[in-house]
């Protein structure tokens, strides 16, 4: 399919790199296309960034039939735009897709739309160190009717927008709260979908710890309410004694690309790395010990996130003295490394786009 583009006659201001906040500014162009039941995905095009009038009854707003990605783009010290491992969004953008009962993309060609987009405004990405161009792609039913099924057609998207640090803390650890009273998702569900629903569900235990002075919020299973299973925004590790454990997936866990790249980073470094069941009384129990060095979230928004305290039924776990670890450390300076091609990349995680 041929991308049609239609430039804005009226460019944005764009903010300056070195004052950017997260999800709030967002770039001149998006791409769309569109989907009907018969006739497969269509009109693919690049579109100046507006609203867009939809139908109240549009079943998006009444049943949630929604999914989506993020990822960025990152202008490297020679003036080169590259994307990091656009290749893996595609394929879960796919696997939602799959769960939400949303007909899957053409990978090959959603991956050429999101660089030609990433093109079209190639000025919006930054070049401030630590600053990127945040890519979001998300698909959802367009039916106007009320009633439960699968939508018959549907839209998808992708918008931009330059950002700076996700948290406010930086590279700075971060407080965490360990949810025991509500339920985030359950192995069956549509934990390991990226769609909205999870982030509502979400909500209010996040609310809850932002009032206590946590930054975020680490869910338990929704069965037995003792293992460990990701971070609001992110996927968790922990470092006890010489190994590294992360929550393996079990169907509840978002399948975190930064999570995947990390993994393979340990394992080519030597180090050992287990994707097992964790417990928060093992976590507890080793902190007590003094056998668990660090602790640190994973994602496409902050990268590394590492984790100073842990909030339990009334205990403080304070994690390395509250200060960061040498392996959060380590994957931090890697993988941005890679990101903004200052350093080899080995895996050929790397996209270049223009």
């Amino acid at each position: 399919m041929e991308i049609k583009i239609e430039l804005t006659n009226h460019p944005k201001v764009k903010p300056a790199s070195d004052h950017l906040g997260f999800g709030q500014v967002f770039s001149d162009h998006m791409f769309m296309m569109d989907y009907t039941e018969g006739k497969g995905w269509h009109d693919p095009r690049i579109v100046p960034y507006g609203s867009i009038p939809y139908d109240p009854s549009l079943m998006v707003f009444h049943y949630g039939q929604t999914i989506f990605e993020g990822l960025k783009a990152y202008r490297t010290k020679d003036n080169r735009i590259v994307l990091f491992r656009p290749d893996e969004n595609m394929k879960r953008l796919n696997q939602s897709c799959e769960r939400l009962c949303i007909p899957k993309v053409d990978e090959e060609f959603a991956l050429k739309a999101l660089k030609k987009l990433v093109e079209v405004d190639k000025d919006w990405v930054p070049d401030a160190p630590g600053t990127s161009l945040y890519i979001r792609p998300f698909i959802f039913a367009t039916d106007p009717y009320l009633g439960v099924r699968p939508s018959n057609t549907y839209h998808f998207i992708i918008i931009t927008g330059p950002v700076g640090a996700y948290y406010k803390e930086g590279l700075n650890p971060v407080k965490i709260y360990v949810e025991s009273k509500y339920v985030r998702a359950v192995a069956g569900g549509i934990g390991a979908a990226k769609t909205a629903g999870n982030y509502a569900a979400s909500l209010k235990a996040q609310q809850e710890a932002k009032e206590l002075g946590y930054t975020q919020v680490l869910w338990l299973d929704g069965v037995e309410r003792k293992y460990v299973e990701e971070v609001g925004t992110m996927n968790v590790f922990f470092v006890i004694g010489d190994e590294i454990v992360t929550p393996a997936l079990n169907g509840s866990i978002l399948p975190g690309i930064t999570r995947k790249s990390c993994i393979e980073l340990l394992r080519s470094w030597g180090l050992k790395v287990s994707e097992r069941k964790i417990s928060i009384q093992e976590i507890y129990e080793a902190n007590e010990k003094g056998i668990l060095k660090e602790a640190f979230g994973t994602g496409t928004a902050a990268v590394i996130s590492p984790i100073g305290e842990f909030y339990w039924n009334g205990k403080h776990m304070i994690l390395n003295g509250g200060k960061i670890g040498e392996i959060s450390q380590r994957l931090y300076d890697e993988l941005t490394g890679i990101q903004y091609c200052e350093k080899p990349d080995p895996f050929g995680w790397v996209f270049p786009v223009v």
